[in-house]
């Protein structure tokens, strides 16, 4: 049996053949309900299983073509929403087995690894309800690219256009989102991204007319400026952060800072260094730059004028990581709530890890056993549905808690889970999305104290989706009404 929502969501899939259409459907739907099982464990036969694998080898269900209902249905969903954040990001996607590789693998961090690499834009509500994803590009690296000293390739680098570049991908992201804009007239929509996106092309590129695309961007490297003139004497240009840190604070904010550990002894990048749990203050500054444009082998670029938002810790500790994030962005900073705005936004961004840690950990895309590239990036397509249906019931019912569970489970859904978890008498009218969502999570291990206020996560989501599908089939066939009950 296919989903409902698997139907609403494929609804106009074209992969040119009326049975693929119906596979694609229903194997999405088996491998929705059983995230963490095998292929074979969550199609339950070997007929189906049988049948997964032809699809998954099949030409016309390629990466682009699976995923095209989907984009879709996020277009549908963002044109609903005032503001979409389109947040891209990369990730490896670890494909090392111990004796034959996969074919068509290219290498990781070093030659020991190999896999594919996956550069996801996925669109996200400002409360973090992911809306799906919008674009997608998936590569190998060549074997030979770790053989090049590192000297040579920076000199190769300086010389490339960005075309030719891994790190144009940013770029062709921030198209893709502009295009998206103009389909989204009413929406605003916001391309923001972590470091790895402070590439002076992505500044220089046109934003669109109809809806221009919006920007927020962290920086990675403190940027020249284009000199001020001040009568008959030209001021000094400076960098970013000396001229943010001279304009005035507008608030100070009391945050949380989560602990981290280095995940190699060798690692000396000031952004990955370990850092220690504390509670700590931040000040926020603001204030309106011209850049000035880099050298170009193959191009002139212009100047840009920016708007900037330095966050940055008032007393660090001696001992620790200080606190800092420099914003680079084209939304107003008139005020201080349109400060707290752009900071907002920037903060969702978080979001897409935990899209890859889903696809990763829930999904299990990385235990998926395929002979070829091609089949993996088949299967990567019906895993990112999957895991953006898993984050967006755990996120809407935190966005929308007093909505009627009804309106994203099905009745033997609800009340499966309600008679196994909360022990009593089915209610008259159908409970609240996040009372339910609480109640399924306590399937996948949730802890529901009552003066718990912190929501359930996606890992105890997933988990316990898992089993109420299997709740609801035991439903479906022995539960009231049914034939199985009288037998």
């Amino acid at each position: 049996m296919i989903a409902p929502w698997v139907m609403e969501e494929m609804r106009g899939v074209d992969l040119k053949d009326t049975r693929l259409n119906e596979r694609l459907q229903l194997l999405l739907s088996d491998l929705g309900d059983r995230p963490t099982l095998s292929i074979p464990a969550a199609c339950g036969g070997y007929a189906e299983t049988t049948a997964a694998y032809r699809f998954f080898d099949n030409d016309k269900a390629s990466f682009g073509t699976i995923l095209t209902p989907h984009r879709d249905g996020t277009l549908r969903r963002a044109r609903n929403e005032p503001v979409a954040l389109l947040v891209p990001d990369t990730t490896e996607v670890d494909l090392t087995r111990p004796a034959k590789q996969v074919a068509g693998a290219g290498p990781l961090a070093t030659e020991a690894r190999c896999g594919l690499h996956l550069h996801l834009m996925e669109a996200f509500a400002p409360d973090g309800t992911p809306l799906g994803e919008v674009w997608s590009q998936v590569w190998a690296r060549d074997k030979g690219a770790l053989q090049v000293p590192q000297q040579d390739k920076k000199k190769a680098r300086k010389k490339a256009p960005i075309e030719d570049k891994e790190s144009f991908r940013w770029l062709d992201a921030l198209r893709r989102a502009r295009v998206f804009a103009e389909r989204c007239p009413q929406t605003t929509c916001v391309y923001v991204a972590d470091s790895e996106a402070d590439i002076y092309e992505l500044y220089a590129e046109p934003r669109g007319e109809t809806n221009p695309i919006q920007w927020v961007i962290r920086l990675c490297q403190d940027r020249a400026l284009v000199p001020e003139s001040r009568g008959d004497v030209t001021g000094q240009a400076g960098l970013i952060r000396e001229q943010v840190r001279a304009s005035a604070a507008l608030f100070t904010k009391e945050i949380s800072v989560r602990g981290r550990e280095a995940k190699v002894a060798c690692e000396d990048r000031r952004r990955r260094q370990p850092r220690k749990n504390r509670k700590t203050v931040v000040e926020v500054r603001a204030t309106t730059l011209t850049l000035r444009p880099p050298w170009r082998a193959d191009r002139e670029l212009p100047e840009v004028r920016v708007n900037v938002v330095l966050v940055s810790e008032v007393n660090p500790p001696a001992d620790d990581v200080a606190v800092e994030w420099v914003l680079i962005t084209t939304l107003p900073i008139g005020s201080a709530d349109d400060v707290r705005t752009v900071i907002g936004y920037y903060t969702v961004r978080w979001m897409i890890e935990v899209v890859f840690r889903t696809l990763k950990s829930g999904c299990r895309i990385e235990q998926r056993r395929f002979e070829t590239t091609d089949r993996v990036e088949a299967c990567l397509a019906v895993y990112l549905i999957v895991t953006w249906r898993t984050l967006f019931v755990c996120r809407v019912g935190r966005g929308c808690p007093e909505m009627d569970c009804e309106a994203v489970f099905e009745p033997s859904e609800w009340k499966s889970v309600w008679m196994a978890v909360a022990g009593t008498r089915l209610p008259e009218r159908p409970p609240r999305l996040a009372e339910l969502i609480r109640l399924i999570a306590q399937l996948g291990g949730y802890v529901n104290r009552p003066e718990r206020k912190d929501p359930p996560g996606p890992q105890t989501v997933w988990i316990g989706l898992q089993r109420m599908h299997d709740l609801a089939w035991a439903w479906d066939v022995f539960g009231p009404g049914t034939r199985g009950k009288d037998v």
